[in-house]
């Protein structure tokens, strides 16, 4: 499974989203700071969240135009599914951007947050459970039992410190690019930014 924000995409989607409102630099140092282990991440995440309250939901179709794919990500996600390997991801980003990239992607299943939106505006609010260290993990092995498999045959890939757990969960967990405070806890390491180096780990 692959987390998504900075793996599977060169973006931050909420970092994105703050920078068409105006409040890139602001909401980017929360994110660093809470992927390098040194904030809460709900917290850190609702914080920046009620900085986009009032701004229009159109600006997620405007992230949606931004968005690109890490180098590798579909030759990865098209040789893993010849393989019989399914592929999901899992991402502290939202919905609202996540599922279009996952139908396009044929990912065989996603987790995201959601943003709160009312007549079209985001309140500031979070829909729902947010995916957080504990959720990635559970999102994994909810994942591996839909497919039959068990925890132990599973390969997680992520970058920061809210994929710990996940990294921790799987059979294989793999540091992309990572953040120190994931590397220390991540089976090996990728540190070229091509997720086709993934594929050395199943071929």
């Amino acid at each position: 499974m692959l987390d998504v924000d900075s793996t599977l995409i060169d973006q931050e989607v909420i970092d994105e989203l703050a920078k068409i409102a105006g409040l890139g630099e602001q909401v980017s140092e929360i994110t660093s700071r809470a992927m390098a282990g040194e904030l809460d991440f709900e917290n850190a995440l609702r914080q920046r969240v009620r900085l986009l309250k009032g701004h229009s939901k159109e600006m997620l179709t405007q992230v949606r135009a931004k968005i690109t794919l890490t180098h590798g990500a579909e030759e990865l996600i098209s040789t893993l599914h010849s393989l019989g390997v399914k592929v999901g991801i899992v991402s502290g980003g939202f919905e609202e951007v996540i599922a279009p990239l996952a139908g396009e992607l044929k990912l065989d299943f996603f987790r995201a947050n959601r943003l709160a939106i009312d007549n079209g505006v985001i309140t500031g609010e979070v829909s729902g459970r947010i995916i957080g260290r504990h959720e990635k993990a559970e999102a994994l092995r909810d994942f591996a039992k839909d497919s039959g498999v068990d925890i132990s045959q599973t390969v997680a890939v992520g970058d920061g410190a809210n994929d710990i757990e996940m990294i921790k969960s799987a059979g294989l967990g793999i540091a992309f690019c990572a953040k120190a405070v994931l590397r220390s806890e991540a089976s090996v390491a990728i540190d070229v930014r091509d997720l086709r180096q993934v594929l050395d780990y199943f071929i």
